[in-house]
């Protein structure tokens, strides 16, 4: 399939000197430019960098209705020499291609995806922040656009990439409550980075936030006793100072590009990993015998965040996270590897300025 040409219109009233580096939240500001390409009727008939601004769509716009809609997380991040790089883009692109399939979307292809995210960061490339702990948050989605109200699988699309500076996502360790009654996803949709997952868990969430947790530990839809993810972050349990646990893919939850770097990683550094169907009972139990020395979760927007306490079926678990060893190494490593500060044993990294 042929892919139209890349344009570039650049904005002619940039925001970049009057933005507030010293203070970025997560997910607030948007850097000048987005890239959308259009598909309409079997082909790809537009790919643009754009200034960014507004969409334009009918009140029948199919995915409103019916939810056909995918996203993916990605982030770019300035070295101490200052070049700017991705991290692992190909996964990324793979798993959005993989997730529409899911819902009868058309691929994006690899010049669109890939080469328009490079042209888009090096357009924006004032944007990636350079402090400590902070970088350019990507967000690529796609949706259907077609004006109809009915069930089928629409014939127009848009693939938009939008780049978010931010700082952490959670600027504390995290409190998980585990839920043995609802259900974020069913397998098969679950592993799939649909925006209506993501509907699905916000009055859980809620709930649990209103019991005081910050976030909610899924377990799988059919028994709700094997260990899934948590909202925003696959999970990790340690072992004994020396073992990790983490569920085993199943396609009920999100294989995340992180957790599969962190499976390497700790391999790489010499740890055991253990991919399983883990029950939370079982879980529970080496908690309650000491077994379990930390708990974290991995994902894009946080790369490893520190829980500090499991709360399941009226007792709370508690952990300290400044005792933590195993976890911090990880991350330590990980961001050092993604900024360029160690070397990339793995050819993750990809430079883009």
């Amino acid at each position: 399939m042929s892919v139209p040409e890349l344009k570039i219109q650049k904005t002619q009233n940039s925001r970049l000197a009057d933005f507030d580096f010293s203070n970025i939240p997560f997910g607030k500001n948007f850097s000048d430019h987005m890239l959308i390409a259009e598909y309409s009727e079997g082909q790809w008939v537009s790919n643009e960098i754009v200034p960014y601004g507004n969409l334009s769509l009918s009140p029948a716009t199919t995915s409103i209705h019916y939810a056909q809609s995918v996203f993916e997380g990605m982030k770019a991040h300035r070295d101490e020499q200052g070049h700017i790089a991705l991290f692992r883009p190909e996964e990324n692109f793979k798993r959005i291609n993989r997730s529409g399939a899911r819902i009868s979307m058309p691929p994006v292809p690899e010049e669109i995806f890939l080469g328009g995210l490079n042209e888009l960061i090096k357009l924006d490339h004032g944007w990636v922040p350079k402090a400590e702990g902070t970088s350019l948050y990507i967000r690529p989605f796609m949706f259907g656009t077609e004006p109809f109200i009915g069930v089928k699988t629409p014939n127009r699309y848009l693939f938009v990439i939008i780049t978010s500076p931010v700082g952490a996502y959670y600027s504390e360790d995290v409190s998980v409550y585990v839920d043995d009654t609802n259900a974020r996803a069913v397998k098969g949709v679950g592993a799939a980075k649909f925006a209506g997952n993501y509907a699905a868990s916000l009055m859980p969430v809620d709930a649990a936030r209103a019991k005081g947790y910050k976030d909610v530990l899924w377990l799988d839809a059919e028994q709700h006793e094997i260990v899934q993810e948590v909202g925003t972050m696959n999970i990790f349990f340690v072992k004994n100072n020396n073992t990790l646990l983490t569920p085993a893919l199943d396609a009920g939850f999100l294989p995340g590009i992180t957790r599969d770097s962190i499976i390497q990683l700790a391999k790489y550094l010499g740890y055991t990993v253990e991919e399983a169907r883990w029950n939370i009972h079982d879980i529970v139990a080496m908690i309650e015998k000491g077994e379990i020395t930390e708990i974290f979760g991995t994902g894009t927007a946080a790369v490893i965040t520190y829980i500090n306490r499991l709360g399941f079926q009226g007792k709370d678990y508690h952990f300290d996270p400044s005792k933590y060893m195993v976890s911090v190494l990880l991350k330590d490593t990980l961001v050092k590897i993604q900024k360029g500060i160690i070397e990339d044993p793995f050819g993750w990294v990809k430079r883009v300025l």
